[in-house]
């Protein structure tokens, strides 16, 4: 699904100042793989993850996305890929407040003009497996952090993509609640989706198949 070859990332902090995201890597993940990226702050995760999530090209190597060279895709190609082959789950949950739950899953169903009665059946059956449809008419305000990323997770797989990102799922979550993210997770791969997940968390990792080690925007160590 993802082969990623000497992939590199620099930004121009200033003039003549630039800062090295991401030096030189090689990666391939495989169709319903689930992989952890640990690393500590500022060694190039989320900056991957923007990679592989076609939000931020890199500025060297090549990065295809099931057998398609990404660098020569047009902008709206890449929106399409983003839009129907992937779906992001954040730390922050990033929900749309003035939606309502429902309203919040349905929404990448509306972007990818799937029919009402399909749409009101799939974004119900999503609230009923991850015990959310009762709250199916309140606001995001109204729900705790762990429901919140729950309305999040069904967001993210409503479209049914291949591919789920998620940067620091748990992060902003009690234990109680990230084990239950975790498990929603586990599930949705036992389901047949691929996974990326970014975390500070070792516990978290550890529930994945691989963990893949950045330092420095170097990939130093592959373990599982």
């Amino acid at each position: 699904m993802i082969r990623i070859e000497k992939l590199e990332k620099v930004y121009a902090a200033a003039e003549s100042v630039q800062t090295t995201a991401l030096a030189g890597i090689d990666l391939e993940i495989r169709p319903g793989d689930f992989v952890s990226i640990m690393g500590p702050s500022g060694s190039g995760k989320s900056t991957l993850l923007n990679v592989l999530g076609l939000l931020d090209p890199p500025s060297a190597g090549e990065y295809f996305f099931e057998d398609q060279p990404t660098s020569r895709l047009s902008e709206r190609r890449r929106t399409e890929l983003r839009g129907r082959r992937m779906g992001f789950v954040f730390q922050n949950f990033n929900l749309v407040e003035e939606l309502t739950v429902f309203e919040n899953v349905e929404l990448p169903l509306l972007y990818g003009r799937v029919p009402a009665a399909e749409r009101r059946k799939r974004t119900e059956e999503l609230l009923e497996q991850v015990g959310m449809l009762h709250r199916r008419d309140h606001f995001p305000s109204q729900l705790s952090g762990g429901q919140q990323q729950r309305v999040a997770l069904c967001r993210a797989v409503a479209a049914r993509p291949p591919l789920i990102l998620a940067d620091e799922p748990t992060g902003n979550l009690d234990s109680v609640q990230g084990d239950e993210v975790m498990a929603l997770l586990k599930e949705l791969n036992g389901q047949g989706s691929t996974i990326v997940m970014v975390t500070h968390s070792l516990d978290c990792a550890r529930q994945s198949h691989r963990i893949l080690n950045l330092l420095d925007g170097r990939l130093t160590e592959v373990s599982g």
